[in-house]
């Protein structure tokens, strides 16, 4: 069925590239996954209006949030991708291999997380079908930002392309973090919603899914929210945000719900603390020398069925806990560590603020 919808929305891609020629001024923004452009597609837009002329289309799931915005989307949205001198996606999009795009057309991957933690793409086992869809994909790509040096030839694995294509120019969505000047106003702002936050140390909580409902419910009776109250409850505020796969049978019991916070970087700066697992969420707060402590009591399992490109005990930037016990008390020490500066090294060595003004520099015309 898939295939079927991958082939229709490339007939019309198809016509339209062989009635219309490119329009040099527009640019499309695809989000496969995410309909709020908040991150590095967000940056790209805001920089696009800033220097002006330019015409921006927008590509997401919400093109199907009802039967003629899908209609739209396989005969438009084919229409404007045909047509686009620039199109900039922060995920996978598997029609791509079906499009046959013009030569001066320019595909950029901007991918939606920084660095490297997680084995991802053509590096994890597919099905064949999946894999033979995402390699045709990933040829019609122009260009793959990155945002170090030290993960250039991970990028250039994952996505089976070469080197060459691969720009290890930083993380637009990333650079926001470091310009940002609102954290104050921010916190306040929270803590007028949440008062029971005011004064403490806010944590966030923010675990990744297993890709199975059962494995998912087991990993967070794991975290005795309890516990946590009784030993931190007085100087510490608990927020977690669940991947939306999970979160839709879980109970948070004696914590604030920030699932549906419509921008995680807000959560980022106004946050003392993380608590993740096996999430590149780590990267920002690295990012802003926040601490982390990576509660992973499901490590072995974990690891087993997803493999991560370095070894996950040596590398990650805070103290593991693989119960409540030893989350608290990683928590009450929480605080520098000396793995942090290499892990920013290998991950992070290029955001510095300017990623969008070096995409520019090297990719629009």
């Amino acid at each position: 069925m898939k295939s079927l919808f991958y082939r229709l929305f490339a007939l019309f891609f198809n016509i339209s590239r062989t009635l219309f020629r490119i329009k040099r001024n527009r640019v499309v923004l695809l989000s496969p996954h995410n309909a709020s452009f908040n991150d590095s597609l967000g940056e790209i837009k805001a920089e696009l209006e800033r220097r002006g002329g330019y015409e921006i289309a927008y590509i997401s799931h919400a093109d199907f949030a009802s039967v003629p915005k899908a209609v739209m989307f396989f005969t438009k949205k084919a229409f404007l991708l045909a047509t686009a001198k620039y199109v900039f996606m922060n995920d996978n999009f598997m029609p791509l291999g079906y499009l046959n795009f013009r030569s001066e057309a320019v595909i950029v991957q901007l991918w939606h997380a920084e660095g490297a933690f997680k084995k991802f793409g053509l590096d994890i086992d597919q099905p064949a079908d999946i894999r033979a869809r995402e390699l045709a994909a990933n040829k019609k790509l122009s260009f793959v930002t990155c945002s170090s040096t030290g993960v250039a030839d991970i990028y250039a694995s994952a996505f089976g392309v070469d080197k060459s294509k691969v720009l290890p120019i930083g993380s637009p969505r990333a650079d926001v973090l470091l310009r940002a000047d609102n954290a104050a106003g921010l916190r306040r702002e929270f803590e007028d919603k949440y008062p029971q936050c005011r004064g403490k140390k806010i944590v966030l909580y923010a675990p990744t899914f297993r890709d199975d409902p059962m494995l998912d419910a087991k990993f967070l009776s794991y975290f005795d929210y309890k516990e946590f109250e009784k030993a931190l409850g007085d100087t510490h505020c608990l927020l977690v945000r669940l991947h939306p796969q999970v979160h839709g049978t879980a109970r948070i019991d004696g914590a604030v719900d920030v699932t549906d916070y419509k921008n995680v970087n807000d959560l980022t700066l106004i946050s003392d603390v993380l608590i993740t697992d096996y999430s590149s969420i780590c990267m920002d707060f690295v990012l802003l020398d926040k601490p982390c402590v990576f509660f992973a009591p499901d490590l072995d399992d974990y690891t087993s069925r997803r493999p991560f490109y370095f070894d996950y005990r040596s590398y990650v930037p805070g103290e593991i806990a693989q119960d409540t016990a030893q989350l608290i008390a990683a928590l009450n020490g929480a605080g520098a560590c000396k793995r942090a500066e290499d892990f920013k090294e290998i991950n992070l060595n290029m955001v510095d603020g300017k990623s969008s003004d070096r995409l520019f520099k090297n990719i629009m015309i």
